[in-house]
């Protein structure tokens, strides 16, 4: 049966487009999120049901059998490892993973035969056969390409599935308190437990066949873990992207000409960054892939014009590898950009302190504090020395460099964004970098001599610094770093800089408006819990410290694709800014870092910056 169309009875289309057809199914782009969920959830019952034996024989079980990958209760180890694999898949299925998308075309008309021999469950076949229909139909949906990947992630796979094979295999022992033979203790339970990963007899005993059910149980989990990290051992690795000398002489081109629109131009210039540019060269997006999310930071580099291009690139390879697109601390004219171009949402996240050199004085009332401060710890015989990093000899800038590294504090080396991550690369010949020293004979005896302080700034341009790390001394007196700013202030008319971006404060304007008169309660609250995550983070201290210098706020945010993506980012940024350390442990890695290897092949044009 057909109908016209628009009066035009030569126009014959089904009658199903009125509006009630045939169920078409899920539309394609639903697809994974569904099998994803589904996966988890049949996932979750077929844990339970190979855990408890008596869920295997409730209501709930039933549901289970219905669903794809249930193995029924014929043998628990089965569904257990089943349960098990499900729940790792369902993870890559969500995001459109190839590999996960293979395993799960397998699995699942496994899992269908399995119902169909032990269960005869005609209607967990069809649900299970329906769902890789599902899957085959809409293969052009997982197309995404591996993430980075190293080894690391089977030792990481190893640690982390024992341990939960351990916790699994105690529940497994110890949910069968009327078939166990004698008391055994939580020790004897435990040894059960590892003899059983491994295939061996324990020492709990157990009347009838509980003491087979238990056995498998425990060697599947066994087998699971030991074939998982083997798998993830000799795959092959896929590496995080890193600047090539190429990219890098691109980048440092593209600086030259338009280094001086975003303060955080320099740091695109990390290594351990990838970078894509616009089909014109005229621009890039520099990244880092942290759990999942492609996070860039600050302004896309080069000629505003060409941003687009860059950005589009960006986003292609986003969906190339189903990475979470993310950017942070990009300017308000770049997050205008992004939203526009990629129909991404922004949001404010703190904001970025400029001191322009012309307006900078250490006199009257507002700067007393500073004052008193730095000629107290001039009085006490500390000088200071600015100087071009160009123009500091070899020796000393190795003393600096260890100095830095011995002072950090911390194992890794932290910062994204806001950071390049070395100091004194030959290339890096227009940093600057200001130092404290004890004018005294006796601070010779130290490790670094009369050296007690270190800031070290990169170029904004042809006439701007942006601060990029402040080490000192533990021992030293307080204000080392108001010390150095403030000479290196004042030195920056003589470097002919006429603006310094200082460090950025995360959420400034929340706690600048919470303390004023007449703020609401909700602002109120937002405040003291930023003052409460504080004693963590440094968010309180650094608003405090660049308020003294009486700066410019310029606002910082981040977009962001949907807002249930936040929490995720906001985690990739701790890990990429080197306050949340996720790495395996590396025993024999020297804490002091490598120093920046030397690139020969750079051109002439960019030697100069060493000379």
């Amino acid at each position: 049966m057909s109908v016209t169309v628009d009066g035009d009875k030569s126009r014959k289309v089904p009658f199903a487009v009125r509006g009630r057809g045939l169920p078409r199914g899920p539309r394609p782009e639903a697809v994974p999120a569904l099998v994803g969920s589904a996966c988890t959830v049949v996932g979750l019952i077929d844990v339970a049901a190979g855990v408890f034996p008596r869920f295997r024989h409730s209501r709930m079980h039933t549901l289970a059998e219905v669903l794809p990958g249930a193995l029924g209760p014929f043998a628990a180890a089965l569904s257990l490892s089943s349960g098990v694999l499900l729940l790792l898949l369902a993870h890559g299925i969500k995001r459109h993973k190839r590999r996960a998308w293979r395993a799960a075309v397998v699995l699942l008309p496994a899992g269908a035969v399995a119902q169909f021999v032990y269960r005869h469950s005609l209607i967990g076949v069809l649900v299970s056969l329906v769902l890789c229909y599902l899957l085959v139909r809409h293969r052009s949906e997982f197309a995404a390409l591996p993430d980075p990947r190293s080894r690391w992630r089977a030792l990481a796979n190893f640690v982390l599935l024992g341990a939960g094979s351990m916790v699994l295999g105690l529940v497994v022992v110890s949910v069968h308190p009327g078939r166990v033979v004698g008391n055994p203790s939580i020790a004897d339970r435990l040894q059960h437990v590892l003899y059983g990963l491994f295939g061996f007899e324990g020492p709990v005993d157990y009347a009838g066949a509980t003491s087979w059910t238990v056995a498998y149980s425990l060697g599947s989990l066994g087998l699971l873990t030991a074939v998982t990290t083997i798998y993830l051992a000799f795959r092959p690795e896929h590496p995080a992207a890193r600047l090539t000398e190429d990219d890098e002489v691109r980048l440092r081109a593209l600086l030259d000409k338009h280094g001086s629109r975003d303060s955080l131009g320099h740091f695109a210039l990390r290594r351990d960054k990838g970078v894509v540019f616009s089909p014109s060269g005229k621009a890039a997006v520099c990244y880092r892939v942290v759990s999942g999310v492609m996070l860039a930071g600050g302004d896309p580099i080069g000629d505003v014009e060409a941003w687009p291009g860059a950005i589009e690139r960006f986003m292609d390879e986003a969906r190339a590898h189903s990475w979470t697109p993310a950017v942070m601390g990009c300017s308000e004219t770049g997050g205008e950009v992004w939203t526009r171009e990629t129909g991404l949402s922004a949001l404010e996240i703190g904001d970025e302190a400029v001191v322009d050199v012309a307006d900078f004085s250490l006199a009257g009332r507002p700067m007393r504090n500073v004052r008193q401060m730095v000629k107290r710890i001039e009085r006490n015989g500390y000088e200071t020395r600015v100087r071009r990093a160009r123009d500091i000899g070899d020796t000393e800038l190795a003393r600096i460099r260890k100095a830095a590294a011995d002072w950090r504090g911390t194992d890794t080396e932290r910062g994204f964004s806001m950071a390049l991550g070395r100091i004194g690369d030959p290339y890096d010949g227009d940093c600057v970098v200001a130092t404290a020293h004890l004018a005294d004979p006796g601070a010779a005896d130290s490790p670094h001599g009369d050296l007690k302080a270190v800031l070290h700034f990169v170029p904004w341009g042809s006439d701007g610094l942006s601060l990029e790390l402040m080490r000192r001394d533990r021992s030293a007196d307080p204000g080392m770093n108001e010390l150095l700013i403030v000479a290196s202030l004042q030195a920056a008319p003589a470097l002919a800089v006429t603006r310094v971006s200082l460090n950025f404060a995360m959420f400034r304007s929340a706690l600048a408006r919470g303390e004023r008169l007449g703020a609401g309660p909700v602002l109120r609250c937002w405040r003291g819990l930023l003052i409460f995550l504080s004693r963590w983070f440094q968010i309180e201290s650094l608003y405090r410290f660049n308020a003294k210098f009486r700066p410019r706020w310029e606002p910082r945010f981040v977009v962001y694709r949907a807002g249930r993506d936040l929490p995720r980012i906001g985690l990739a940024a701790l890990r990429a800014e080197g306050f949340l350390n996720l790495a395996p442990p590396r025993p024999f890695r020297p804490r002091t870092p490598r120093p920046c290897a030397h690139r020969p092949d750079l051109p002439a044009e960019h030697t100069a910056h060493a000379a």
